[in-house]
């Protein structure tokens, strides 16, 4: 594929069986093919409806248009940080939400990696420039948590800074709220096969093998060492006053929805319709570390 360097196939154990995945080959293996919606032990067998989505979705999004009046009529301020594995559909959820919002207050950051002045900050300094003022709705693409996840995984940082890390977000996130920042943490949960799949996707669509990196490729044999970082992040990190909300994210449409959902049921703003709204699934969506698999 244009822009793409060749890749060697790799062996991964999945499910205590031996497995050789070669991205490059366009054929999706079967066994990728067939798992990947039931990995991770998600609780349906298949994908909602096109129709019913983009149904229940412009009902929604209506919904976040007046959030968006709310916030500048309040002056309030709404931060939503958005977090999982590569992969895991954090750009289509965040485009999902700010679709028809004003973008003039209702903004996206996705930092790069830091430079050398960065480097030298506060770690969370780069982070706390984007925060909302009055009137804003701002979602981070990634955050703070790279210390929680890739870093330690990909040796970006110290055993030492990681541990501080856990030990100091939770109060640094208890002063966003306890400044009134209305502050949500979303993790989005996928299993392996659905990685792989998408991952085969992405390498194989010219319009999406932009989204395919270097780091994803190193990642193909690191399943495990995630797990165990983002295990140790979630129980760490996960407060009364900054909650983490997990999604299981198999099917892209109803995680969108869930998500949604949660963010409007949770916020008090005018005008709110709770019936076209709807209910969270319960099974799509938990909080903490004991609703990840």
């Amino acid at each position: 594929m244009t822009g793409m360097e060749e890749n060697k196939p790799v062996e991964l154990m999945i499910n205590g069986k031996s497995r050789i995945f070669d991205i490059d080959n366009p054929d999706l293996p079967g066994w990728i093919d067939k798992q990947a919606l039931a990995s991770g032990d998600y609780p349906y067998d298949k994908r909602l409806d096109g129709d019913t989505y983009e149904k229940m979705l412009e009902k929604l999004q209506i919904e976040l248009v007046k959030v968006q009046f709310w916030l500048q009529a309040t002056g309030q301020r709404v931060m939503a940080i958005f977090e999982g594995r590569d992969a895991a559909g954090k750009g289509g959820v965040i485009h999902a939400t700010n679709s028809y919002m004003n973008p003039r207050s209702a903004r996206v950051v996705a930092l790069t990696k830091p430079t050398e002045t960065e480097k030298g900050q506060w770690y969370y300094q780069r982070y706390v420039t984007h925060f909302p003022t009055a009137g804003e709705f701002v979602m981070f693409d990634r955050s703070w948590y790279n210390r929680g996840g890739v870093e330690p995984v990909m040796g970006f940082c110290t055993p030492e800074q990681h541990q501080h890390f856990l030990k100091q977000t939770p109060r640094f996130e208890k002063l966003i709220t306890g400044d009134g920042i209305h502050f949500f943490k979303f993790w989005l949960d996928i299993g392996r096969e659905m990685q792989l799949k998408r991952f085969h996707d992405r390498r194989h669509d010219p319009l999406k093998v932009w989204k395919l990196s270097p780091m994803d490729i190193a990642a193909l044999t690191k399943w495990d060492l995630y797990t165990a970082a983002r295990d140790q992040m979630l129980q760490e990190t996960h407060t009364e006053h900054a909650p983490w909300t997990v999604v299981r994210a198999n099917d892209k449409r109803r995680a969108r929805l869930d998500l949604v959902r949660h963010i409007l049921k949770t916020l008090d703003y005018d005008g709110k319709d709770k019936a076209a709204i709807g209910e969270i699934d319960d099974r799509i969506v938990g909080f903490g570390p004991g609703f990840v698999k």
